[in-house]
């Protein structure tokens, strides 16, 4: 198993929560990595890349390539931007399912499609809920799945937020870099989030950017989370012989099975914002996903 860090350069908050990561091991400083520097700890890697991550595609494949260690997840911890300018902390998976293929993406990944989510993003969500009270300016969420880069290894970016007057605040470097260092197990504990091979695997439907339904059901411990899907993430378009088009199924189809790359036996289920669809939409959802043998639950159904 190898757990690969992937620093932004030119990203103050990930610079900042991986200099903390330095200090609370001894790491050693391998070989250059296509020229950039690199360190190793136990089963964590970490690769310190010039600038921003999210138009460096195959990050996992190239680190393969390079060193031989084939990486099981990928970390990066990275700055959040918001027109808000709220000060936040925040885990996502990423993605860019919803742009049609054909497209550019305007930050990163690949059109239609999206990397598997890291199976510790729930578990992650309530470590940062259990720790991040002293952290009383700052909000807490989960963010729906969104930008780039392109790989194929379960991923997760966690992130301090939102504007340049926090993204160098070091008590939340501090913070942040304390959960990867438990939740990969850098303390000689067995790590938080890790995959059993069963439980509960929700994918949230609608709603918006900042999960409000994920957030909820996240923080009950049965309860593991894959892909979160925005209503924006979900369009639909319907002509006016009633023809349904637009990315809403693609998207709902790639994240489900990019979910289930990451919780293999997992009970993958769903849970939609109905408030967000439309009568018509809502339907055609059902549809799909009794195509797919998905059971579409209400929360309490969940957690029940």
């Amino acid at each position: 198993m190898v757990s690969l860090i992937l620093v932004s350069g030119g990203d103050i908050a990930s610079v900042n929560q991986a200099e903390v990561l330095l200090t609370m091991d001894e790491w050693n400083e391998l070989e250059p990595v296509e020229g950039n520097r690199a360190f190793s700890f136990k089963h964590a890697r970490i690769w310190w890349l010039p600038d921003v991550c999210l138009w460096e595609d195959h990050l996992d494949k190239r680190w393969e390539a390079a060193t031989g260690e084939t990486p099981t997840e990928v970390i990066f911890p990275s700055r959040h931007s918001a027109a808000s300018g709220n000060a936040s902390l925040t885990i996502h998976p990423i993605g860019t399912m919803q742009v049609p293929v054909g497209e550019v993406p305007e930050y990163g990944g690949k059109a239609g499609d999206c990397p598997p989510p890291n199976p510790r993003i729930a578990a992650w969500w309530r470590e940062l809920n259990r720790v991040g009270n002293e952290m009383d300016d700052f909000d807490l969420s989960l963010e729906t799945t969104h930008h780039g880069p392109w790989i194929e290894t379960p991923s997760l970016f966690i992130e301090i937020g939102s504007t340049a007057a926090t993204w160098g605040h070091e008590g939340a470097a501090k913070l942040l870099a304390g959960i990867i260092h438990r939740g990969l197990g850098l303390d000689n504990s067995p790590g938080i989030g890790v995959w059993k091979g069963h439980g509960k695997v929700v994918v949230t439907l609608g709603g918006g950017h900042y999960a409000p339904r994920a957030n909820k059901l996240g923080l009950h411990e049965n309860i593991w989370i894959g892909h979160m899907l925005a209503t924006y993430a979900l369009p639909f378009t319907r002509t006016e012989d009633d023809v349904i088009g637009g990315m809403w199924e693609s998207s709902i189809r790639s994240a489900i099975r990019a979910t289930k790359r990451a919780f293999p036996g997992g009970e993958i289920i769903c849970s939609m914002d109905k408030k967000a669809f439309k009568g018509w939409q809502r339907q055609a959802i059902r549809d799909l996903l009794t195509e797919l043998e998905v059971p579409l639950l209400k929360s309490s159904q969940i957690i029940g």
